[in-house]
């Protein structure tokens, strides 16, 4: 027996789950299949937990689009649902004379994104905010923030699940055929099931591409490569010595080795990169030893043995270590001439802030294929 629904998320974690709302909330029946057996165990689970503003990404890309729309969509529903979050703010620090223009840098490229609200420091300015950073000078980014992103899921959930969303845990999609008028897919599990749809939504994180490929006559051509990036964290040993979030300048490959804090008052510091050929969550202690060397440009008093290792997370790239950083990939029948199937791959950071805006795209890609697919 096959059973039918209008349509089919692919992956519980942040982003298949703000879709998964947005969708039902559009009146649509909705399934999501997780291969786990809880909500956000992959990628949004092993982040940060910042609310980016917006700054570092390449004018007009979907990044930069996502994440300032994303940004301000989750402060409000923060609000509205009583999520625990906190305005933060960031300081971007030039450790020495010769990187202040990497901070000018940076202000135009926030500037040019929409972030407008940058505020230049001297050194004396940012000692008075933060005694224990040492710098030259440094920008104040006031709309960073942090978030309770379990809490944010299970809100997510919440909403999906009393606009008539169900999510079916373990259970992964097996394999998956395109049929007239829909998708038939193999659901594995302890009750291996067949479901056919009408619009299937691949937020599957480190797994889009193998979905993508598991469904027979979509494109291979379409489905881009996937990189690995591992980031390991580690986190200090007793109390916080800052209030805010502290980022050196961009460094060539990515944004430096940052302290961040969370809402229960642990700083943590990463995550580095590290490419590997598979996700792999063991932290190497052995690289503590850059992370002493970079923290202590901005924050001399970082004494030995501070340091533990924390966690891992590990970032779904499309392009090498050689090629610059790609864009965001949300893929529609526009794209890949296939009703109904919509791809987000690439989803990496500031994907935690940007999934609200990131499910609206998703959901309107799915009426263009509703559209598509009627003509």
């Amino acid at each position: 027996m096959i059973d039918s629904v209008d349509t089919l998320v692919i992956g519980a974690g942040v982003i298949g789950l703000a879709a998964a709302r947005r969708a039902a909330a559009s009146g649509r029946e909705v399934v999501v299949l997780e291969a786990a057996d809880a909500i956000g165990t992959g990628t949004s689970s092993r982040n940060s937990e910042v609310i980016h503003a917006g700054i570092y990404y390449p004018e007009g890309s979907l990044k930069a689009r996502h994440c300032v729309a994303g940004r301000q969509a989750l402060y409000e529903y923060c609000e509205s649902h009583g999520i625990p979050h906190k305005r933060v703010g960031k300081l971007i620090v030039a450790t020495a004379e010769e990187e202040a223009p990497a901070l000018d840098q940076v202000r135009a490229k926030a500037e040019a994104n929409g972030v407008d609200d940058l505020t230049s420091l001297d050194a004396a300015q940012v000692r008075d905010m933060e005694p224990e950073v040492r710098c030259f000078g440094a920008l104040l980014s006031p709309s960073t923030g942090i978030i309770d992103s379990h809490a944010y899921m299970l809100a997510l959930l919440g909403d999906a699940e009393a606009d008539g969303a169900v999510v079916a845990f373990a259970s992964p999609l097996i394999k998956g055929r395109i049929e007239d008028g829909g998708i038939t897919v193999e659901v594995g599990g302890a009750e291996a099931a067949s479901v056919r749809c009408r619009h299937l939504i691949n937020a599957a994180g480190l797994d889009a591409q193998k979905v993508a490929a598991a469904i027979e006559g979509f494109p291979a051509e379409m489905i881009p490569p996937l990189y690995y990036a591992k980031g390991n964290y580690f986190t200090l040993a007793g109390k916080s010595p800052f209030k805010r979030l502290i980022y050196p300048v961009p460094v060539p490959g990515g944004l430096g080795t940052h302290s961040t804090v969370d809402l229960a008052g642990q700083t943590k510091f990463g995550p580095d990169v590290e490419w590997v050929d598979a996700p792999d969550y063991t932290v190497d202690p052995g690289r503590a030893s850059k992370f002493y060397e970079a923290i202590r440009r901005y924050w001399p008093g970082l004494k030995d043995g501070q340091l533990q290792p924390g966690y891992v997370g590990v970032r779904p790239k499309l392009a090498p270590q050689s090629a610059t950083n790609a864009d965001f990939v949300i893929q529609g029948p526009e794209a890949h001439g296939v009703a109904g199937i919509v791809n987000l791959f690439g989803i990496e950071s500031p994907g935690l802030t940007s999934s609200l805006s990131i499910a609206d795209a998703a959901v309107t890609s799915m009426a263009i294929a509703y559209i598509y697919d009627s003509a």
